[in-house]
């Protein structure tokens, strides 16, 4: 089941919210904030299923242009672009830091970057629509679950989530960190791991 769904007004939205959903080969949250009912700043985190290559994207925009992006790709194989846009859409910076080494960025693959943010920025709208809000924080007993703000919460897991946590807390030593989805069509679980998902969540403030 994705998450992914709505057209409802998101006027009573703050303007930081965190979103995300199931996608075919991992999940991906959504971080974002807003300034004067535009996006200002978007960051996605994509974690696949299978590996370590967890994927940071973070998207800049100023007066409702796309100023810049960088993606960081984690992992054995560490791969960093970084591409900057003037106000009138034109590249005016490329980077590529491949293994130790740099390298230009080719056309065909900036036109990827920005078809990529458009996705994923309309993605975000109709996350936001739908009410589709992620959480995390770290798993206690009797399905409760401390989230990264301090706040004691339980939410609503079928079995076969909360079988999946069950299962990989009983190979940790410490409370394991999961994230999930709440949205007027239900609840899902969208992670559960050994790592602390609160050290690197942003923050408002930060953002």
């Amino acid at each position: 089941m994705i998450l992914l769904a709505g057209c409802s007004s998101r006027s009573s939205l703050p303007d930081f919210t965190a979103s995300g959903y199931l996608a075919d080969r991992g999940a991906v949250r959504i971080w974002r904030k807003d300034s004067q009912q535009e996006v200002a700043h978007m960051m996605t985190v994509f974690s696949p299923f299978n590996g370590d290559a967890t994927e940071i994207t973070d998207y800049n925009w100023q007066a409702g242009k796309l100023v810049s992006i960088e993606r960081h790709i984690k992992g054995a194989y560490p791969d960093d672009v970084t591409l900057r846009f003037d106000q009138q859409g034109n590249l005016n910076f490329m980077q590529r830091q491949l293994q130790g080494r740099r390298e230009a960025v080719s056309a065909d693959a900036v036109e990827l970057y920005l078809f990529d943010a458009q996705r994923m920025l309309k993605i975000s709208d109709a996350l936001l629509s739908g009410r589709v809000m992620l959480k995390q924080g770290h798993w206690l007993a009797n399905g409760e679950v401390k989230t990264c703000q301090g706040k004691l919460e339980k939410p609503a897991l079928d079995d076969r989530a909360l079988t999946n946590i069950a299962q990989r807390q009983s190979r940790s030593r410490i409370p394991v960190s999961i994230a999930w989805l709440e949205a007027p069509e239900g609840t899902q679980l969208l992670l559960v791991a050994n790592e602390d998902y609160c050290q690197w969540e942003p923050k408002e403030e930060d953002f």
